[in-house]
This record gives structure tokens, C-alpha cells and sequence, in this order.
């Protein structure tokens, strides 16, 4: 075939762009669409109750505007909209925003959604390229700039109808905006607000999406700028800016169209979203915050944020993430931990010389912004500390310890490399896990197990274990309501036990065959302010996995506060 597969996209016709010489100034308007966007294209999406703690979160770091469902397309959303109106849960100073299509029944059930809000955002959106109006619609142009004529007259019609005309702001999306015409959409979106009427950049709101990354990021800022030139109704618009991140430019995309007259972003934290997802809003609000301006948000508890996001989103936060990730602020190198130990001792001096209050080598942010903490790590192979042994435990045997037991496995591992004066090889940190955590030793032996399947409730699972302690035998039994809880509940009745408390458990299979073996990770305590201690366990059958790590982890609880003792007593 003489047609090229692909082919870069032609430059846009700007001449004499200003954009590249501007500098940001002052932080954009932010939209926060995790609640839709984010949540839509999640593998598992939120239920009701995850999607009210999600906009309490949102809330809480700072957001102003969030786009909370898409009402007209599933009861659960509509429902959602309602829970926040009925239940007070909107904050005064926050606007909420809901999704929809321009058909009428669609809008007429979204405007439904929103009665006695005290103040949202009605996004309505229409794609405006010619390969989805010819090919989806199977509309010309002048077809589609009509749909976006009767959907902006039918939003104006429907609220006036619902009395709530005064308390709703309006956002039009030419959908696929850097895949059309540039000028087609300038005389779309002129046409959408003289059908709309006299507004304020506040209450009127353009959101020209990189609905599908196929430019690069500096011509979509030269797209904005050119639609900001050429459109007649800039004083009374809010530009709004959306960017996927299909090529990964999606922060830089969104960095230049800023530059480019943006003044408002959508976007969901870290990324969330269709495909590869939107921008990710703590990356971006971050990257300006790091360069002086206030943006708004905080994240300055961002461990409790990328918990409950991973929580809810079912997807963990790449450890190499800029700001969130559990690797950023560690050093790994002995020249980067030596150069940063030295800025941590000059920053007096720094500041004064760059009149910049925080300037440290390989540093660009004070972990303390975000909640966290710089980390110097003993060298082992070509990692090291918790973080690098978590590293080499996941990437060299495909073992995934809980987070909650990393400093655990990162004091046996440091305590070793004390003693040893010398690096460690991967080998020997499996070795040193596997010897501490999976063959945990001690008094308390584990022999077997057996499900209960007579007389036992439908709803409840019991098991038969029989184990040795201090050499004495035990036969127990225990129900609950998984072969987890059933099992823990049986050894609290072996003789002379201490008591514990299950806190955490984890499994996963270790291998792909019909062989695997399956790891489980339990954490207990044996009192209610007493040290949560971890061990693991391994098996072919994950309930023995399980039940392994429990006894593994009494053993070690049982040998630590036997430690503890030992040592109060040779103080006294």
C-alpha cells in the first residue's frame, strides 16, 4: 500500500506564537473527574459508599469543582448525585459537575439529578472530529455543529422548566478537540455560546480535550492559543484544558496549553482514567507547587491519599510515581546519599546563595510537603533498605510482602549488613526472609489441618488444626467466617497461648503452573497497644499457607516480648 501507517500531525498554522516566552504564574481552576473518568475506567469501579469516602478525600485536598457521575446513564450514578445533595455532603464553596450527552431525554433526566443542588456544573459534550461525526454520527459538519446548538438550547430549556436556571453553570466539550478542524470548532464553540447567551468566564466553561494523545505536547498548546485568538467570547469563557496521556505527554500537554491561555484543568489523581488515563493532577498541581506557586491542593498527607486511591481504585501507585510513588525520596547510590547528607547540613547556606529556601542535591521538593521523609539505605547488590529489599524480593523471586511488614524485613536485612560489613547479594536477602519470616521458628508447631464440614452453619467455614506447643500436643477447632478467622479462632484455644489479635493477612500465588505455591502474609498482635508482627507462610494449599504464617507469627510475637522482658530485667 502506498498510505503510510502513520503519519506526524501537521503543524498547526500559528504564526508569531507567544506561549513558549510566558511563564505560569498563578495555579489553573481544577476539576477533579476521578468520579467519573477515573471511576469509569477502573477494572472494579467504585461502589456508592467508596465513591462518598472518594469525594470527602477530594474534598479535603482542596478541589473546588468535581465532576461526580454521568446521571442519565446508570441508576447508581443518579443515585450518587442525589446522596450528595440530600445528604449535605457538598461543602459551600465546592461545585459538583455532572456528564451528558445532547439528547433530550438524557439531559432532561441529568437536569432531574441536580434539583436542589445550591450549585453545579452541567457539562454537556459533542465530538467534533470528522472521523467520529462521519463515522459514529454520520454527520457532516454542519450536522454536528447543529447537535451542539439543539444540546446547549435543550440544557437552557430544561433548566428554565426545573426553575434552576440561576444555579447551574454550563461546560461544552468539542470532544476529539485536537483531532478537528481548529476553525470548525471556533465557529462551533462561538455558535454554542450565542445560543447559550451573556455569561462569566466562571459560570461558562470551554473544555477542549486531547480526548486521544496523537500530538505532541507543544501543539496543543499551540492549538489553545490559536482557538484563544480566534474566538470572539474569551472575556466571557473559562478555557479549560483535558489531556490523555496516550503517548505519556499528558502533564507537559497540559504544562504548555497552560501557557497556551488554559486556565482550568480536569484531570484525576494519578492518572485514573480511560486507556492510559487523564493527567495526573498531583504530578501537575506538584510540579507547580515545587516552582512557587500556590495551587490550592494539599497533599500533605499523600500516604493516607495513595492508600485510599489504591484502596479504591484496586490499582497500586507505581513506586517511581514523582511525588507519590514509595521509592522517590530514597537514595539508593552512596554519591547521591553523600551529596544529599551534605545538602541536609548546608541548606542554610543554600538558601542564602540560590535565595531559594529549599535546594538540595537530587532533591526538588521537601519530602516533608507531601508527608514523607527522606530515606538513606544500606547498600545491598544494587538496592538497598526496606524499599530496595521490597525491590529485589519483588523483582528477583516474585515475592509481594505487604507494605505494613516492609520495616520489618528491612531491619533483619540492615541488622545482617551491620554485622557482615559487606554488601548483600539478592540470594542471601530471600535467604534471610525466608529463614525469619517463612520458617519463623519457635515453641508453637504446626502439624495439620482439616475442614469441618458436619454442623457447621452455611455462612461460616470451620477447621480442625493440630499443633505442638512446647512439645505437648493440641487438637483445636475453630469456626468463622473464612478459614482465616475459623483458624485463628482455634489456636486462642491451645493451652497457655498468649492471646492475639489477627490484624492483617495477604496471600498470593508464587509461580503460574499447576505447582505454584501459594505465600500467605499474616500480622498480629498479642494486645491491643502491643507491636504488630509479621511472618509469612508457604504451601500448595493457601488455607495451610495461612495457618503457617499465624503460627509463624506467634512465634516471633512470643519471642519479642520474651526480648523485651529480658532486656527490662537486665536494666533493672
Amino acid at each position: 500500500m502506498s498510505i503510510p501507517k502513520y503519519t506526524y500531525p501537521p503543524p498547526v498554522p500559528i504564526e508569531n506564537r507567544e506561549w513558549p516566552n510566558r511563564t505560569i504564574t498563578q495555579s489553573p481552576r481544577w476539576c477533579s473527574v476521578d468520579l467519573r473518568d477515573g471511576n469509569q475506567a477502573l477494572p472494579v469501579p467504585m461502589n456508592p459508599q467508596t465513591k462518598l469516602e472518594f469525594f470527602k478525600l477530594l474534598v479535603r485536598i482542596g478541589f473546588k469543582e468535581i465532576e461526580v457521575g454521568f446521571p442519565s446513564a446508570s441508576q447508581d450514578d443518579f443515585d450518587f448525585v442525589r446522596t450528595l445533595i440530600e445528604g449535605n455532603h457538598i461543602p459551600e464553596d465546592v461545585t459538583i459537575s455532572v456528564l451528558t450527552q445532547a439528547r433530550q431525554h438524557l439531559i432532561d433526566r441529568t437536569v432531574e439529578s441536580l434539583s436542589g443542588v445550591h450549585r453545579a456544573i452541567l457539562h454537556l459534550y459533542v465530538a467534533t472530529s470528522d472521523l467520529h461525526g462521519e463515522l459514529v454520527f454520520g454527520k457532516k459538519r454542519d450536522g454536528v455543529k447543529q447537535m451542539a446548538i439543539d444540546g446547549t438550547q435543550m440544557v437552557k430549556d430544561a433548566l428554565a422548566k426545573a426553575g434552576i436556571a440561576d444555579k447551574i453553570w454550563y461546560e461544552f466539550s468539542p470532544e476529539e478537540f485536537t483531532d478537528s478542524d481548529l476553525d470548525f470548532v471556533v465557529d462551533l464553540c462561538t455558535a454554542v455560546k450565542d445560543t447559550w447567551g451573556p455569561s462569566t468566564s466562571e459560570r461558562f466553561i470551554l473544555n477542549l480535550p486531547a480526548t486521544v494523545e496523537r500530538r505532541p505536547p507543544y501543539q496543543y498548546a499551540d492549538m489553545i492559543e490559536l482557538f484563544c485568538r480566534k474566538y470572539p467570547y474569551m472575556n466571557e469563557t473559562c478555557v479549560s484544558l483535558h489531556a490523555h496521556n496516550d503517548q505519556g505527554c499528558a502533564v507537559a500537554a497540559t504544562e504548555m496549553a497552560l501557557l497556551g491561555g488554559g486556565s482550568r484543568v480536569e484531570g484525576t489523581l494519578f492518572g485514573h482514567g480511560e486507556r492510559t488515563g487523564n493527567v495526573d493532577m498531583v504530578t501537575l498541581s506538584l510540579n507547580l507547587f515545587s516552582r512557587g506557586i500556590s495551587t490550592g491542593l494539599d497533599f500533605s498527607f499523600m500516604d493516607q491519599i495513595v492508600d485510599q486511591v489504591e484502596k479504591a481504585s484496586g490499582i497500586d501507585v507505581h513506586p517511581r510515581h514523582p511525588y507519590a510513588g514509595n521509592l522517590v525520596f530514597t537514595a539508593f547510590s552512596g554519591s547521591h546519599q553523600d551529596a544529599i547528607r551534605k545538602g541536609f547540613e548546608q541548606r542554610d547556606w543554600a538558601a542564602t546563595h540560590f535565595n531559594q529556601g529549599w535546594k538540595v542535591p537530587y532533591l526538588h521538593i521537601d519530602p516533608a510537603d507531601v508527608g514523607r521523609v527522606y530515606e538513606k539505605l544500606i547498600r545491598i547488590n544494587s538496592q538497598s533498605g526496606k524499599g530496595g529489599v521490597a525491590y529485589v524480593l519483588e523483582h528477583d523471586f516474585g515475592v509481594f510482602a505487604p507494605k505494613m511488614m516492609h520495616p520489618e524485613i528491612g531491619a533483619v536485612v540492615q541488622h545482617y549488613a551491620d554485622q557482615h560489613g559487606a554488601e548483600i547479594s539478592a540470594q542471601q536477602v530471600y535467604n534471610l526472609f525466608r529463614d525469619t519470616f517463612l520458617h519463623a521458628g519457635g515453641p508453637l508447631v504446626f502439624r495439620s489441618l482439616k475442614r469441618i464440614t458436619e454442623n457447621v452453619p452455611e455462612d461460616q467455614i470451620a477447621v480442625r488444626i493440630q499443633v505442638e506447643y512446647f512439645g505437648a500436643p493440641f487438637t483445636v477447632e475453630g469456626i468463622g467466617n473464612g478459614p482465616i478467622s475459623a483458624a485463628a479462632q482455634a489456636l486462642q484455644k491451645v493451652e497457655k497461648l498468649p492471646k492475639f489479635s489477627l490484624e492483617d493477612f495477604c496471600e498470593q500465588s508464587l509461580g503460574k503452573t499447576a505447582e505454584a505455591v501459594a505465600l500467605a502474609f499474616v500480622g498480629i498482635r498479642l494486645s491491643p497497644d502491643g507491636e504488630l508482627v509479621y511472618a509469612g507462610g508457604e504451601h500448595v494449599n493457601i488455607d495451610w499457607a495461612a495457618v503457617i504464617a499465624i503460627v509463624g507469627a506467634v512465634n516471633r510475637a512470643v519471642a519479642k516480648k520474651n526480648s523485651k522482658l529480658s532486656e527490662n530485667n537486665v536494666s533493672k
